[in-house]
This record gives C-alpha cells, sequence and structure tokens, in this order.
C-alpha cells in the first residue's frame, strides 16, 4: 500500500487548494519534508454499475494506473468529521485488461476518470505524508495520516481548519466546473 494508515485499512486525509506546485513544494521543504515518491503520472478509473449504486452509497471502485503497475482501491463511504475517514482496501493486479473483463461481468464500467502528476513527501520519522497533486483544476496537497498530525502540519504549513477540503477528486471537479459531468483529464477541461 502506498499510503499512511492510521489503524487496521483506515485513511485519513485532507486536501489543501495550492496556487500553484512551486508553492506546494516551497511550504515543504520549509517544514522538513523530502520526496519520498518522485513524481509520476497517474490515471484512475472509477467503476459503477448501471444504477451507480456505488456512489449513491459513497464508495469507490477504482482502478489506478501508475506506470507499469496497476493498483485496485475500494473505498467506503467517507464517516462524517473535518477529516475524511473511510475504510480503504487495496491490492495490485498483474492485468489490467482481465481485471476490468472480471468487473464488466459483474456489471461494472468505467463511470469517471480522472488524471494527476503525483510527488509523495515525508518527514523523518513522521506519522504521515503529504502529497502533491497536479490536475488539471488546479494544484492540491493532500495530507495522510492520524488526525492530530494533519492538523498540526496543516498549521505549520500555514492552513487552517476552514482550508480542509474533504471532497474526492470526482466531487472537487465536479464543483469547480459548475457541475461538469466529464472526466477529469489533461487536455480536456
Amino acid at each position: 500500500m502506498d499510503s499512511v494508515r492510521t489503524g487496521s485499512n483506515r485513511e485519513v486525509e485532507i486536501k489543501l487548494r495550492l496556487k500553484d506546485s512551486f508553492q506546494g513544494r516551497r511550504l515543504l521543504k520549509r517544514a522538513g519534508f523530502r520526496i519520498a515518491k518522485r513524481r509520476v503520472f497517474e490515471q484512475n478509473t472509477l467503476f459503477d454499475n448501471a444504477e451507480q449504486s456505488l456512489r449513491q452509497t459513497g464508495t469507490l471502485l477504482r482502478l489506478r494506473t501508475c506506470g507499469p503497475r496497476y493498483l485496485v482501491t475500494l473505498k467506503g463511504p467517507a464517516e462524517p468529521g473535518k477529516h475524511k475517514t473511510r475504510e480503504e482496501l487495496e491490492l495490485d493486479v498483474s492485468d489490467r485488461g482481465t481485471f476490468e473483463e472480471i468487473l464488466a461481468r459483474l456489471g461494472y464500467r468505467p463511470a469517471y476518470r480522472y488524471e494527476k502528476y503525483r510527488t509523495e513527501y515525508r518527514q523523518p520519522n513522521s506519522a504521515g505524508s503529504a502529497m502533491l497533486d497536479e490536475t488539471p483544476v488546479g494544484v492540491f496537497l493532500e495530507l495522510e495520516g492520524p488526525p492530530e498530525w494533519i492538523d498540526r502540519t496543516a498549521g505549520t504549513l500555514g492552513f487552517a481548519e476552514a482550508d480542509y477540503i474533504t471532497l474526492s477528486y470526482a466531487e472537487l471537479h465536479r464543483r469547480l466546473t459548475g457541475g461538469e459531468t466529464g472526466d477529469m483529464v489533461f487536455g480536456s477541461t
């Protein structure tokens, strides 16, 4: 698993809007963060059935392509709170085509696509991680880790609770584009 866990299969995170990636790198460097994983291009496909039952329940089924790696993620509904907290199960698959065929036979089709460039940062001996995400609708810093670490780190970086974003990238895309229902991919927004 790529992300920091605060317990068994639990993800706790927030997003913070940045002016640009230079601001993000500058803030992270000042706070003692260093690159843990270099910048990579990610293609993400969310799957759902014709009734959109996963979306309606706040559940997410995603296939992420990152270079030669394919990562399947199932996220449960978010719990109420100032941080986005939800169950997250992940596994690598070696054959994207076969996995997509399995999903299709179960009634799941691609429902939404989004792309981003991601760089992961960490502080020495830190309980969390910071991801600098460059997307077609802006640049965001995602902080993931224990709630107290997120709050302390956000404050150190100059952000307040009012700056916390707990929306998914699909929800954020719809909000920032006035309800646009297309995919969030480079060259189309």
